[in-house]
């Protein structure tokens, strides 16, 4: 997941649309569930299709997080590197996504060998 759609067209967030945004469970990056299903993930795509129609955007992206951090240029923030996004596209991200990705995603994450790191803080429980 380290090579990013070159076609996504980043914005900004829309401060009327707030209550419609969700996390990726996957990447933590914030959207609408509109622009996940009409456009993907911008990191996850290539992996993850959320634009299949079928309800994987609902299932892997959570209406639940905390704290939003703008990310410009990732390779050379701190705070990208800390929180392990550095190798994502520039955008808005959350700092936790409370959520459980399911065993079909996880599957698809492990047929690709892409480690999956939680986004709720739960990291260190993982055996």
């Amino acid at each position: 997941m380290s090579s990013a759609n070159p076609d996504y067209k980043w914005r900004p967030v829309p401060t009327n649309h707030f209550r419609y945004l969700r996390a990726c469970m996957v990447c933590a990056v914030v959207l609408t569930l509109d622009e996940f299903t009409r456009k993907g993930c911008p990191n996850c795509h290539p992996v993850l299709d959320y634009t299949t129609g079928s309800d994987l955007a609902q299932m892997c992206t959570s209406p639940i997080y905390e704290g939003c951090i703008s990310i410009d240029k990732p390779t050379e923030s701190w705070i990208a590197k800390w929180l392990r996004l550095d190798k994502y596209v520039p955008g808005v991200y959350a700092t936790k996504v409370v959520g459980d990705l399911p065993e079909d995603a996880m599957d698809y994450l492990n047929a690709e060998n892409i480690e999956y790191i939680p986004r709720d803080g739960s990291e260190n429980n993982l055996e």
